[in-house]
């Protein structure tokens, strides 16, 4: 059963019918000036080592070698989520930085991955294709790479996989005829995207599209995590959108911005919104014209949207299982099903796939905690994300964290074993416990992991000219743009 479609079409429809929540939102005093620091190396328990390495073993273990394909999901049959072949591309060259896979090892992986999309067909039939116009259908056969039936060609898995094509373009830079090669792939991948063709309603980016309907009739308005897809788009050298393009999808901020648990900050919900875009672009320290004017920039808004969502948490309005400072994390993730079941004494509406969040347009809330909501944050705000993880792990671990690191999530509220679960099962003093591990949930705790730990995965994309490029036509200056170093 299909679960996931562009990414729940980008949290346009985030919130469910009637799942929406009043926030409580209170305003303080306005935020001191904006300041930064000096970039420093972090260390972590030895936990986290583990917890690294597990996550990296997902992709490097459940990813097809003779295509590169990733799985959307695992264990069980799956197809591929092109969005997680692109956290699977930006996982090899860590493995190699961290010893676990040799350079030659992930060169080849990488290669092989590479090659198999550039050789992939491209064309309107609605079977027998991998993408169109240089993107790529969202769901793809494991094992030949074809369109997924029913699936539409999405712009912002393409970004997101486009997003690991060019960490790798810039990461293998050696004059080795494998490594020549992976860049020369990469690049003619990259600008055969035909970026200008997926803006039916111009400037905006569209969210996809089918052979069989056309354009899907949503565009991409942001704050969401299209990030890193309007500035791949603005930065093309072959097929770049017009530059008002950033201002355009950056318009409707308005509607997002406020103060949420204290804190003021644009706001969205789900916490990979925040994590998706800056899991490989280093906003520390970088602004574009709306931070500038708020004295801001990415990176602390997502400081504060994750330090938020902990305090929701902590005041638990729905008084779910569990709930507080050592249990926190709602983002898009697997549940235990859509049905009404008792629970915590009253009847509760659960959910399966959905985009759970907590923030100023509304909350969608069932219970459910997916590891990967605060894991991908611990780079935003390291000092509430380690001792939760540490406690979670405690609490819950022996049934949440097994070979590859966690289940994509949980729910300590569900209790109940005469319904039909979406996946995963009901353990006896737990409550709901997914089976399943997502790509799209995975990358997220691998890639911050390191970038906490290191800032590998920014600093390398930080020379990518394609980037910076995007970066400052969507308006953007200071900071590392600027030559000044990377601030945390």
């Amino acid at each position: 059963m299909l679960k996931r479609s562009a990414i729940l079409c980008a949290t346009l429809l985030v919130m469910l019918p009637g799942a929406l929540l009043a926030a409580p939102i209170t305003t303080l005093p306005q935020h001191a000036p904006f300041v930064s620091t000096l970039p420093v190396r972090h260390t972590l328990p030895p936990f986290f080592d583990q917890l690294e390495k597990r996550t990296f073993d997902f992709f490097w273990d459940t990813t097809n070698p003779a295509n590169g394909l990733a799985p959307d999901h695992y264990p069980g049959p799956s197809f591929s989520s092109i969005a997680a072949v692109g956290f699977a591309l930006t996982a090899y060259p860590i493995g190699v930085e961290r010893g676990w896979v040799t350079r030659r090892q992930a060169a080849q992986r990488v290669l092989t991955t590479l090659k198999f999309f550039e050789d992939a067909p491209q064309g309107k039939a609605a079977a027998g294709e991998t993408g169109y116009k240089g993107f790529y259908y969202h769901f793809l056969n494991m094992r030949t790479g074809r369109r997924w039936p029913d699936i539409e060609l999405s712009s912002i898995d393409t970004a997101l996989f486009m997003a690991g094509v060019l960490f790798d373009q810039s990461y293998f830079d050696r004059d080795t005829a494998r490594e020549r090669e992976i860049r020369a792939v990469a690049g003619k991948l990259y600008n055969r995207v035909d970026w200008p063709w997926m803006q039916p309603h111009p400037p905006l980016i569209g969210m996809g599209w089918t052979p069989e309907d056309g354009f899907i009739p949503h565009s991409y308005r942001g704050y969401d995590e299209a990030m890193i897809l309007y500035i791949e788009a603005l930065g093309s050298p072959t097929h770049p959108i017009h530059k008002d393009a950033w201002a355009a999808w950056s318009a409707t901020y308005p509607k997002f911005w406020g103060d949420y648990y204290g804190r003021e900050q644009l706001s969205y919900g789900p916490l990979f919104t925040s994590q998706y875009s800056q899991a490989w672009v280093d906003f520390r320290g970088i602004q574009d014209a709306f931070m500038r004017a708020h004295h801001s920039d990415y990176f602390i808004n997502s400081r504060r949207a994750t330090e938020s969502q902990r305090d929701y948490a902590i005041a638990n309005p729905m008084g779910w299982t569990g709930y507080g400072k050592s249990l926190w994390g709602l983002t898009a993730c697997d549940g235990p099903g859509n049905f009404a079941v008792k629970a915590d004494g009253k009847r509760r509406q659960f959910y399966g796939y959905a985009a759970r969040g907590a923030g100023i347009v509304g909350t969608l809330d069932d219970g459910t905690i997916a590891p990967t909501a605060a894991l991908g944050s611990i780079a935003f705000a390291p000092k509430i994300v380690i001792p939760m993880i540490e406690a979670m792990q405690a609490k819950y671990g022996k049934s949440i964290y097994g070979r590859y690191g966690y289940v994509d999530a949980f729910n300590p509220s569900f209790h109940d074993r005469n319904v039909a679960l979406n996946s995963g099962t009901v353990v006896p003093g737990v409550g709901w416990v997914d089976s399943e591990r997502l790509g799209i949930d995975q990358g997220p705790i691998l890639l911050m992991l390191e970038n906490y730990r290191s800032g590998f995965v920014w600093r390398v994309m930080r020379r990518n000219p394609s980037i910076r490029r995007g970066l400052e036509r969507a308006g953007f200056t200071g900071g590392w743009l600027d030559g000044k170093p990377a601030t945390q």
